[in-house]
């Protein structure tokens, strides 16, 4: 898989949202325009999205208000 930059970006927008083990919903909207500023969502933030899916499905990550 290749690092791009946009998924580097968006790798430490979702790290930051991790830091509490909660996302708000400000935070989660950032991420979807990040990962959509360049018209095309790559190997890498593909990738990055599914993690994050995969966390707030198991309860890892928690979505709240905000």
């Amino acid at each position: 898989m290749r690092l791009t930059n946009s998924g580097l970006e968006l790798e430490e927008v979702i790290k930051k949202a991790m830091q509490d083990c909660v996302i708000t919903n400000s935070e989660y909207e950032e991420i979807m325009k990040m990962a959509n500023k360049d018209g095309m969502i790559d190997e890498h933030e593909r990738s990055l999205l599914g993690q994050l899916q995969a966390m707030l499905g198991n309860g890892t990550l928690k979505r709240v208000k905000g």
